[in-house]
């Protein structure tokens, strides 16, 4: 792969990269910095990709991996005001369920964004994620049913 065909897939990437990272992460700094690290790291990693045509789902796999680590590395609550920062640019009707997606745990968190927000497949997700389909389909059933409790509270 070229560095121009990298630099071309990458940009294509780009939103999915930042809303994978701000779904886990909380904080545009943070999300940033995650997403030039993934980046920084399948580009010194690219003869591991075996197959360019699934050159995204492996950067998202390389990113979710970072955004891990971040979180291990620094466990630390994210403030309100931090988040409403990051959201200033939402839409107002989309705030309810923002911020319930983001009160999930965060193994089914990952799933309802890749594949709610992200419109990932089931098969897409289980390669970025290496878990059972099984498993994500129960974690998008337990999202659905947890987002649908909270929302009925508000």
């Amino acid at each position: 792969m070229t560095r121009e065909t990298f630099s071309d897939l990458v940009m294509e990437s780009e939103r999915t990269l930042f809303c994978v990272a701000m779904s886990m992460l909380k904080n545009e700094t943070d999300c940033e910095d995650a997403v030039q690290t993934a980046i920084l790291t399948a580009y010194e990693k690219l003869d591991s990709l075996k197959n360019e045509a699934f050159f995204k789902t492996w950067l998202v796999r390389i990113l979710i991996n970072v955004c891990k680590q971040q979180l291990r590395s620094r466990r630390r609550v994210v403030s309100f005001e931090e988040y409403s920062q990051a959201e200033e640019a939402a839409p107002a009707d989309n705030i309810d369920v923002r911020m319930a997606v983001e009160q999930l745990p965060l193994p089914v968190r990952e799933v309802i964004v890749l594949y709610y927000m992200e419109e990932f497949t089931v098969k897409e997700i289980r390669s970025i994620l290496h878990i059972p389909e099984g498993t994500i389909k129960s974690r998008l059933s337990k999202g659905r049913e947890l987002l649908r409790l909270s929302l009925q509270e508000n």
